[in-house]
């Protein structure tokens, strides 16, 4: 049986990506610090398998721990040594995930996401364990234009969340410039992850406050907010809101693993991919899709227009269609329904 250990695993996109590992048959190493996660997303996890008729329990391993303490990461390897396992390969999620937190708290996110890699990297080769799938952003991305963006655009972070992304993305390139014949890493960049696994056990559940569209919605939706903010209507757009590539979490969770795959099956090289649908949806008709979709009223008022954004910031996928035989199979529509769902069933969160 192969392991994989997936940093940041009881996350929102690391809890979907785990609950695909176990259905094709890996067994899971979770570690996670819960800062901005819940223990209990492992037990939905567990309770979505069960609703499918797999009980794979044995298969789930959760380990909590902070990347910045390297000893709680030889933990984990430890803990497969004793159990007689091997870790074959990392999915990395774990790190702060605020853009604005991150100008805010520059240190910390310096300290947790590129000090926090590399205690990692220094773990993972002690062990010879080099396979890597690390989680990156669209941020690392300079966007001017109303182009699709791809892999070789440039790359010049306006915020430090970015800068930490991009950093750690050049650390693996040096890593495999130094052993070319020994690493298989892949930076995968995602562009709006949204919505939930359809059955409503698992979805986003933010513990730091976040300005992301989503759950700002569905706060509204709740009852919880008056209204949605919408940060400049004279963006040059059709209706003058921003733009975005919104992909459904499930897509984003098959991307890795379509990822980890290819990886595994390939002679050692380093990937740089996008994952977004290459579909742009404006922020008012994001709303209007949710409104219609679940038939609910999504007051929203006008606001200024926020340092860092842009009008237009959408995904050339064809370079991850073409490498992984990946696509997206969901849209809007069953994002606004799938997340919707799992906000009404868990209306407090986990």
């Amino acid at each position: 049986m192969q392991s994989i250990l997936v940093t940041g695993g009881a996350g929102f996109i690391g809890s979907h990506t785990c609950l695909l590992l176990l259905k094709q048959g890996y067994e899971v190493f979770i570690f996670d610090s819960f800062i901005n996660s819940s223990e209990k997303s492992t037990e939905k996890i567990l309770l979505t398998l069960q609703a499918e008729n797999l009980e794979l329990r044995e298969k789930l391993h959760l380990i909590k721990g902070d990347l910045k303490d390297a000893k709680d990461i030889e933990k984990v390897f430890q803990l497969c040594l004793k159990l007689k396992r091997m870790i074959l390969a990392v999915i990395h999620f774990a790190g702060l995930k605020s853009v604005h937190e991150s100008t805010l708290e520059p240190l910390s996110y310096w300290e947790n996401n590129v000090s926090g890699t590399i205690n990692l990297l220094k773990v993972m080769k002690k062990y010879n364990c080099k396979n890597i799938v690390f989680s990156s952003s669209a941020t690392v991305y300079r966007t001017t234009s109303k182009n699709l963006l791809n892999e070789n655009d440039i790359c010049k972070p306006i915020n430090p969340y970015g800068n930490n992304k991009l950093t750690i993305e050049n650390i693996l390139g040096d890593l495999f410039k130094k052993d070319p014949l020994e690493w298989r890493i892949a930076c995968l960049r995602y562009f709006n992850p949204v919505g939930a696994n359809e059955l409503g056990y698992l979805g986003e559940d933010p513990k730091v406050k976040t300005n992301n569209i989503f759950p700002q919605i569905t706060k509204v939706a709740l009852g919880r907010m008056n209204r949605i903010k919408i940060f400049g209507s004279d963006w040059p757009t059709p209706d003058g809101t921003g733009i975005r590539d919104y992909i459904h979490v499930m897509d984003v969770a098959e991307g890795h693993i379509s990822t980890l795959n290819y990886l595994l099956q390939k002679q050692p090289q380093i990937l740089t991919l996008n994952l977004g649908t290459g579909i742009g949806t404006s922020v008012r008709e994001f709303i209007k899709i949710f409104e219609k979709v679940n038939n609910v009223e999504i007051p929203f008022c006008v606001e200024e227009r926020r340092p860092g954004d842009n009008a237009f910031v959408v995904a050339d996928n064809s370079l991850a269609k073409l490498i992984l035989n990946w696509a997206p199979k969901r849209n809007i529509e069953d994002i606004c329904r799938d997340g919707w769902n799992w906000q009404l069933k868990n209306p407090n969160g986990y």
